[in-house]
This record gives C-alpha cells, sequence and structure tokens, in this order.
C-alpha cells in the first residue's frame, strides 16, 4: 500500500548536517540503515514509518499502530467529544494520541472498529475497489422471511442518494435475528436496509471488517492487529 514519502537524499538532507550530494558516499560506506538494512540508493522512497538510522544515530524510528476495538454501547465514535466517552478513551497505548478511526459505528451500535495512526491504511480500508466485506449480528422487531434475502442480494435503492446497495448477504438465524455481510458504509445502512421493509433494528452488533474478527475481545479492551490480518488486507 502505498504512503507518503520523500527520498533518501532529501530526508537526510533534511534531518542531519549532510547534504543531498554527500549521501552517495554515506550509501557507500554503509552509513545508512533502513529498516536495518544498509541503503542502496539516493532515490531509495522513506516514509514515515521507515527506520532510519545514520552512522549509529536514530534519524526516525515512527511505527504504524494497528489496533481492533471491542465499541461498547453509549460510545462516540470519535477522538473527541463533550459529552459522551469516545473510544479513544477506552484505549491504553503510549500513542493513542496519534491514533484515528477507519471506520466508525453509530453511537449505540457495538462490535468491532479499527484504530490507526496510518492514513494511507485508513484510506485502503474504506476506498471502494478495496471492498472488505463487514459482518454484523442483527436483531430486529418483525420477523424475517426469504424476501429480505432475495431483496438484500439484489441491492435496496434509497431514493435520498439515488442509488442502489452493491449486493449483501443476509442469512436468517431465528425468526427476528440474522447475520448481515455488507461491503459499503453508507450511513445508518443498515438500518436504512431493514427500513425498506418498515422493520426497525433493534441491537446491532459488528463482528468482523474482511480478515479481522472481534473473536473473544472484551467490551472495552483493544488488540493489536496480527501480522496476518494486516497481510491479508494488503493483498486486496
Amino acid at each position: 500500500m502505498k504512503r507518503s514519502t520523500t527520498r533518501l537524499d532529501r530526508f537526510i538532507s533534511q534531518n542531519s548536517g549532510f547534504s543531498m550530494g554527500e549521501v552517495r558516499l554515506l550509501i557507500a560506506q554503509h552509513k545508512i540503515l533502513l529498516d536495518g538494512i544498509p541503503a542502496h540508493c539516493i532515490r531509495q522512497p522513506v516514509t514515515r514509518f521507515t527506520r532510519v538510522v545514520l552512522d549509529g544515530i536514530v534519524l526516525s524510528d515512527a511505527q504504524p499502530v494497528y489496533l481492533a476495538l471491542h465499541k461498547p454501547a453509549g460510545v462516540v465514535s470519535a477522538t473527541k467529544d463533550g459529552k459522551h466517552p469516545t473510544v479513544l478513551d477506552l484505549v491504553r497505548h503510549p500513542r493513542k494520541h496519534e491514533l484515528h478511526l477507519a471506520g466508525r459505528l453509530d453511537f449505540n451500535t457495538t462490535g468491532l472498529v479499527l484504530l490507526t495512526n496510518d492514513g494511507a491504511w485508513s484510506r485502503r480500508l474504506s476506498a471502494p475497489e478495496t471492498k472488505l466485506p463487514k459482518v454484523y449480528e442483527v436483531s430486529v422487531a418483525r420477523p424475517l422471511s426469504e424476501e429480505y434475502v432475495a431483496a438484500f442480494r439484489a441491492g435496496i435503492y434509497f431514493a435520498y442518494e439515488g442509488m442502489t446497495t452493491l449486493p449483501a448477504q443476509l442469512e436468517i438465524r431465528s425468526a427476528r435475528t440474522c447475520r448481515l455481510s455488507l461491503v459499503e458504509g453508507k450511513y445508518h445502512q443498515v438500518k436504512r436496509m431493514f427500513g425498506h421493509f418498515g422493520n426497525k433494528v433493534l441491537s446491532l452488533h459488528r463482528v468482523s471488517i474482511g480478515p479481522v474478527r472481534l473473536g473473544e475481545l472484551q467490551a472495552g479492551t483493544t488488540r493489536p492487529l496480527t501480522r496476518s490480518e494486516l497481510a491479508q488486507v494488503a493483498q486486496r
């Protein structure tokens, strides 16, 4: 995935007493390490998360942070709010001030949200072409039927936007509960899709986003994403 980058020679000149012209010599002397590997070209890209060491001195050591959070009800999907606790209030991480949300949930919706300091990664998650499935457990006020399954698969027209939702998979679990998988994130989309049938959503719980699953993560707690989860997102 792409991130904002700068050339190695420009980065060194901006963060040390060496000029851009001197970087070739530093490379030849193996005095520049990028993520622990000797640099080999003045044009090598340096991102905000590249660890750059010049002659034993660390010039840049920022690390990306990727967290999964189990959001409880009554918590705002924001980093600041004057009235209610936010998802960031639940995070216990030394660099929490750098984090932002990669996908939101409504105030009373529970389940999985992702936080990161990597803007390119979060933009990739929400990009239409990535199409990461988001899976929800839903309970509704009125009984479900196969008519819902067919309509969700075909797509439901939203008059306000003048658009039809992409195909979604609905699995009925009981008369009034189901599991829903969709790849979009329109405003109040799940509630509006059931509202098409005049059916009110009573509870909404997100259990996964792509390869990242909530699992046994307790409400109000976080965990770092695994290498496997990150690799699977990067491959999409």
